[in-house]
């Protein structure tokens, strides 16, 4: 009898310990370490997107952190530094010349968006209004000083070289035949400056920002279908080497997802349009 009790009471105690064990392993798996990105972004549209994704990477154990900037210098240098693990702001021409001009080695992981540039009206409110002499605003970083040139281009307003391309810059107007006074500015003044100029070329961000839409509001736009369109979708960028990072990845699907998309059409009504 003192035997049974003792092989019981042994039996129970293994029993115990392995239902322990269990529990453990149980608990080990289930938890799973919360990961962080830590992204910068202009604010409008790029970090607004970002704000849309959040959840869907929580859900997924990926806690994003959003670094708001308003320059196209510093999300660059922070995330060749390491400081950032990506950024979300600029198009494929602007970083290669960004990296061939500071030596970094950033690399693109998708193409997000295309915002399309506008030209917006200032003391003038159309192209047929506009007078010989009259004053027009433009970015000055490179890729986008083309852009916007062959934007004016496109309206019949200058002719560039035929060589010039996406590298155009106001000494490669060939003609100008109403002599446009074409002033280059830092991208982020245009729009504050709108009012002290005829016309201004505003970048879709920082159009978005001062409250104007591509789709409504500008006097002309790039077409939805050009080389353009294609050549300036904006990108996700991290520094090289990093590129299937999880979270990066994670980060990307979420980006092109159908909720993304939607999130896009819905916010930004033809000023941000998914590339996707």
């Amino acid at each position: 009898m003192k035997k049974f009790l003792a092989l019981a009471l042994a039996l129970v105690l293994t029993v115990g310990a392995a239902a322990c064990s269990s529990g453990e392993e149980a608990t080990t798996e289930t938890t799973k370490e919360t990961v962080k990105i830590k992204v910068g972004a202009t604010p409008a549209p790029h970090a607004e997107i970002l704000e849309a994704v959040k959840d869907t990477l929580a859900a997924e154990g990926i806690e994003l952190e959003i670094v708001e900037f308003n320059d196209y210098v510093i999300p660059n240098t922070s995330t060749e530094s390491g400081e950032l693990d990506a950024n979300y702001f600029q198009h494929q021409p602007y970083l290669t010349d960004f990296n061939a001009q500071n030596g970094t080695h950033l690399v693109s992981v998708a193409s997000i968006h295309y915002e399309p540039f506008g030209i917006y009206g200032g003391k003038t409110k159309s192209l047929a209004d506009l007078a010989d002499g009259a004053t027009i605003a433009v970015p000055n970083d490179g890729t986008n000083e083309a852009r916007a040139l062959m934007l004016l281009q496109a309206q019949g307003l200058i002719t560039l070289k035929a060589d010039a391309g996406f590298t155009a810059t106001i000494l490669d107007i060939e003609s100008n035949p109403k002599n446009l006074d074409i002033k280059e500015l830092e991208a982020a003044q245009l729009p504050r400056t709108l009012q002290d100029v005829d016309l201004a070329v505003i970048n879709g961000n920082y159009a978005i920002e001062a409250g104007l839409n591509a789709g409504k509001d500008a006097l002309a736009v790039e077409d939805a279908n050009s080389e353009a369109a294609q050549t300036y979708a904006n990108i996700l960028v991290v520094k090289e080497g990093n590129e299937n990072n999880e979270a990066v990845q994670a980060l990307a699907k979420a980006l092109m997802s159908e909720a993304a998309k939607e999130f896009m059409n819905a916010t930004y009504e033809g000023a941000v349009l998914p590339m996707f």
